[in-house]
């Protein structure tokens, strides 16, 4: 018999998972977020696996200084409804930026993540700041470029 290939299966306990840092400064909301759903899927890693989480943890800072292109700022709206009758309320991004700059991000990277309980559990490892400063210094995370 010849030479057999083998497909390598990453498993839950043997991924290591790092720590990413993003400056979000002066950066496009779609671009930041695809570059960060990557890499909390793990899909810049050679071990990917569609079933396991083998994704990294991110860090983004200063979340109140991305940028949106065209007239996204105006136009784009969110939903959110309470689950009572006529509880539906919308504001636009410019809006959601004033108040909760983080929440606009983590809106577009959990968009961009497959609909399931891994990608609930990928979200978790999602840190979003305002500001220069963040409380995961200990973890050493890594510069990420986008």
């Amino acid at each position: 018999m010849g030479f057999v290939m083998r497909t390598e299966v990453a498993k839950k306990e043997t991924v290591k998972h790092q720590w990413f840092l993003v400056d979000a400064e002066n950066i496009v909301l779609g671009r930041l977020a695809t570059r960060i759903a990557n890499v909390l899927r793990g899909k810049h890693k050679p071990v990917y696996t569609p079933s396991v989480d083998t994704g990294d943890f991110v860090v983004v800072i200063n979340a109140e200084k991305i940028t949106l292109t065209g007239n996204k700022l105006a136009d784009k709206v969110y939903y959110s409804h309470s689950g009572f009758p006529g509880g539906i309320k919308s504001s636009n991004a410019g809006e959601l930026l004033a108040k909760k700059p983080e929440e606009l991000i983590r809106k577009a990277v959990k968009g961009m993540l497959p609909r399931n309980k891994l990608a609930r559990q990928m979200l978790k490892k999602l840190k979003v700041y305002t500001g220069g400063a963040h409380p995961h210094d200990a973890q050493q995370p890594a510069q990420l470029s986008i």
